[in-house]
């Protein structure tokens, strides 16, 4: 069996488990009195999505047909599928399958907060999509100079001086972190949130307008950050940058000392004078 065919078969029984496994009335249908089957006709679920009968039957048949990824969302409403059967949907479908958006602004969980505070003595933040600052641990607070007046990193790096002065090397970083926000405006690109803090940085720093004009484009995972402390002098972190599969609105930034640096005796020392 060739891996398409298989993927329609699946297709075709993921897709009939799901109607009839809807009442009805779970749907915001009539009953229409007593029904052969169990749970939705076909008809019914291509009235919900709003798309032909013909087309739903061939769907759910899993003939070699052509989809969208706006079809295959109404169908995922009229059948209420969570995210991860959605996501399931666009595979069956051949489709890449979009991002788990979560929900922004939603709180940082509480089993979250506590790998924040796991990591401990060595920083660990949440930033969401927008480089807003929505969770740290202490030890982030102390080696970053994070206060009430940093809420969002980006605008901070380019224009909070306790938060700038704190990168060694701040100018070599510059261009990664832009070249990083232009590449976030552009997966999220019917979000205007980032051509608005793009607008305003533009006006408040003429390093991030400059650096802004170009075209430089890069996904930053992991890399080195080196930190110069007003107490405990230069600190050098490995850090990783992970995107939570049922969060990709929240970004979990972790920092390692580097191992050929004297940074974790550094930031064990400042963590203890500073506690909590």
């Amino acid at each position: 069996m060739s891996g398409s065919r298989g993927r329609r078969d699946q297709l075709r029984e993921f897709l009939r488990a799901k109607r009839e496994g809807l009442t009805p009335a779970e749907a915001g249908m009539p009953s229409a009195g007593r029904r052969r089957t169990p749970g939705l006709r076909r008809e019914e679920v291509a009235v919900l999505a709003g798309v032909g009968v013909s087309w739903y039957t061939w769907l759910e048949q899993g003939r070699d047909i052509k989809v969208s990824d706006v079809v295959l969302d109404a169908v995922a409403r009229a059948l209420k599928l969570d995210e991860a059967e959605r996501a399931h949907l666009y595979v069956l479908a051949g489709l890449n399958p979009p991002e788990p958006a979560g929900r922004p602004g939603a709180p940082v969980s509480e089993q979250l907060r506590a790998v924040l505070d796991a990591w401990m003595p060595n920083p660990a933040h949440v930033l969401d999509r927008h480089y807003n600052l929505v969770a740290m641990n202490d030890a982030a607070r102390r080696v970053f100079g994070f206060d009430d007046d940093v809420r969002n990193c980006m605008v901070a790096f380019f224009t909070h001086p306790t938060y700038r002065s704190r990168f060694t090397e701040w100018h070599a970083f510059a261009p990664d972190m832009v070249a990083d926000f232009r590449a976030s405006a552009a997966r999220y690109h019917d979000d205007p949130t980032f051509g608005q803090i793009a607008e305003d940085l533009c006006t408040a720093s003429t390093d991030f307008a400059e650096l802004w004009m170009r075209p430089d484009v890069r996904s930053r995972s992991q890399g080195i950050k080196a930190i110069t402390h007003p107490e405990a002098g230069d600190l050098t972190f490995e850090y990783s940058l992970l995107r939570l599969p049922d969060r990709a609105d929240l970004n979990v930034v972790l920092h390692t000392p580097h191992p050929d640096t004297d940074t974790r005796k550094k930031v064990e020392s400042l963590v203890v004078a500073h506690p909590g």
